[in-house]
């Protein structure tokens, strides 16, 4: 079983990845920056609806700031959702601003009310993280998954990914009448084989969410990655599989009683295949993103070394032997997709 016992470096934006963030429109000028929300002055402990502690605090600013700032993050959130278009938040309020204690970048979560119908909306504001942007741009390129963040100077907004989350999925939805559970064992195998061939670790179920869609008499599943932190940082094959996680256990209990070890390679397959077909799609926009990323420090020298002999060993070839960052070893991982 995977377990991170260390705390993930934060790692800063440098200027290759900022070119890139420019080019393809992530990066904004913001009225206001991640340091400017630290600013508050009281705070609250978040309980849910069943009263349990969320680990999350509510956060008040002062009297004399607060229309200030609850009027930059109504423009955020109009930059983040509408191109800036201002007209669409006339009837919008920031009903709330949350902040995350425990998290390695410490988001704050911003719940935007609309006032005419009372629905709600999220978005995050963090302290960038070098390692957390390839992730959501991987994410954005290589899955079936639109991302929408934005950045500015060493602040990255995040918008909210919908879904059940997955510990939640685990303990109440399981047992559902109507869950498919061939359907959902299905995406769970596509999901863990997005996650190996890019990278992406610590993905246990309270780090996904899963979507589901009704269609006639059939239920669809997507589960989708919330945390991009741990975006090719650790050396350890196993952290990149979700497979081994002791928290993803329901799921894996139900797909050895539902799959074949022949369909499940079938899905493998599949996905890679997938992947394939996109990376050729999105062929200039990957070939920018890595020539950032290959020249960029996000992870201690170590865990590279670690990495390359683990992979070399899962796909029994030397070829990952000449990389040298971890940008390195995403790209390798990506084009053993394309020559199979």
């Amino acid at each position: 079983m995977p377990i991170i016992t260390r705390k993930k470096l934060v790692y800063p934006i440098r200027s290759t990845l900022r070119t890139y963030l420019t080019q393809y429109n992530r990066e904004h000028n913001l009225p206001i920056q991640y340091a400017d929300l630290l600013r508050y002055d009281n705070s609250a402990a978040l309980f849910d609806k069943r009263n349990r502690d969320t680990l999350w605090e509510t956060v008040y600013y002062p009297a004399s700031e607060a229309n200030e700032m609850l009027s930059a993050l109504k423009q955020i959130y109009a930059i983040l959702k509408a191109d800036g278009d201002m007209s669409v938040t006339g009837h919008l309020t920031i009903d709330r601003v949350d902040l995350c204690c425990y998290g390695n970048t410490s988001p704050f979560r911003v719940r935007v009310r609309n006032l005419v119908n009372d629905n709600f909306d999220y978005f995050y504001i963090k302290n960038a993280d070098a390692s957390r942007i390839y992730g959501l741009e991987l994410e954005h390129i290589l899955s079936p998954n639109r991302i929408s963040y934005l950045t500015s100077g060493q602040t990255l907004i995040e918008e909210h990914i919908a879904g059940i989350p997955g510990d939640m999925f685990f303990e109440q939805r399981m047992s559902e009448e109507g869950m498919n559970p061939v359907r959902l064992c299905k995406e769970f195998v596509k999901f863990n084989e997005r996650c190996f061939v890019r990278l992406l670790g610590d993905m246990h179920s309270s780090n996904f969410v899963i979507d589901v869609t009704p269609d006639f008499d059939e239920v669809y599943y997507r589960i989708r990655a919330i945390d991009f932190d741990q975006q090719s940082y650790e050396g350890r094959k196993s952290v990149y599989m979700p497979q081994y996680y002791r928290q993803n256990q329901p799921i894996i209990d139900l797909g050895t009683t539902v799959l074949t070890p022949e369909s499940v390679r079938q899905y493998q397959i599949e996905e890679r295949s997938l992947m394939a077909g996109r990376l050729r799609v999105e062929q200039t926009r990957i070939g920018d993103l890595m020539a950032a990323m290959r020249f960029d420090l996000i992870a201690p020298e170590e865990n590279v070394v670690q990495l390359i002999d683990s992979l070399n060993r899962h796909y029994g070839v030397r070829s990952f032997d000449g990389c040298r960052t971890m940008g390195d070893i995403v790209w390798r991982s990506l084009e053993l997709v394309t020559m199979h």
